[in-house]
């Protein structure tokens, strides 16, 4: 993976990659064709539970091009990959004792049946954002993402569905949180079914500001499981770094 990096100057600019070449191999430290600390330049070398690495190309805030967060596009990887996530996701989220996986769309849906499957169950639960005819209105909440800021959509639980999560403790599975506005979108859906929400995993948390909304109906923090971190980082002496 090589790439047209800026120069190391006060006023160089930042560029970016395509994304073609990412997300396909999981490497060692060794391994590693970028650098392992900041500055980075285009990707981000996001660390795995077990001391390999996952380099993630990075993208500009939309509002804010000298921001940026690092990027992992699930249905873009290598099954290899997403398979390698989805096992540490379940395996970090087995004590939260579910019941039943519920999986986000739209790339929640690449880890939700391999997370349930590694947890032993023979179903999940995927809630979707395509209405179909006989879906409900009272089983509709709306959300936005930072991915499409602009673009508020309703997310939906199929009616014939709701039997089977009344009652439940659920596991949540997505690919990643960011604003965590889409995981409250599915805590409302899932107590109009009355679910009880135990646990969310995700393969990356983007930032740090889904912890102010990502809390129960008393207030207390949902736990979370997780497998990289993707910090907010700024663009300073041609380079970037985390945000502290």
């Amino acid at each position: 993976m090589t790439a047209a990096t800026p120069s190391s100057t006060q006023d160089a600019q930042p560029t970016f990659d395509p994304t073609t070449t990412y997300w396909q191999t999981i490497v060692t430290a060794d391994e590693l064709p970028i650098p392992k600390d900041p500055p980075y330049q285009c990707g981000y070398p996001a660390g795995l539970p077990d001391g390999r690495f996952l380099v993630l190309p990075l993208r500009a805030i939309p509002e804010d091009r000298s921001r940026c967060v690092a990027s992992l596009i699930a249905n873009h990887a290598a099954m290899d990959v997403v398979e390698t996530l989805a096992d540490f996701m379940a395996d970090q989220s087995r004590d939260f004792g579910a019941e039943l996986v519920v999986g986000l769309p739209t790339l929640g849906l690449a880890f939700a049946p391999l997370v349930a499957k590694k947890l032993g169950f023979t179903r999940y639960i995927p809630l979707g954002y395509s209405r179909k005819y006989w879906y409900k209105d009272e089983l509709a909440v709306p959300v936005s993402s930072l991915t499409t800021p602009d673009h508020a959509k309703l997310l939906f639980v199929d009616p014939n569905l709701e039997s089977e999560l009344r009652g439940k403790r659920v596991l949540i599975v997505d690919d990643a949180v960011s604003t965590g506005q889409t995981m409250v979108g599915a805590f409302k859906l899932l107590r109009k079914c009355e679910a009880i929400v135990v646990g969310v995993t995700v393969a990356m948390r983007q930032t740090a500001r889904w912890r102010e909304v990502l809390v129960d109906e008393s207030g207390a923090a949902i736990p979370m499981a997780h497998v990289i971190d993707s910090p907010g980082m700024v663009w300073k002496d041609g380079g970037w770094y985390p945000e502290t």
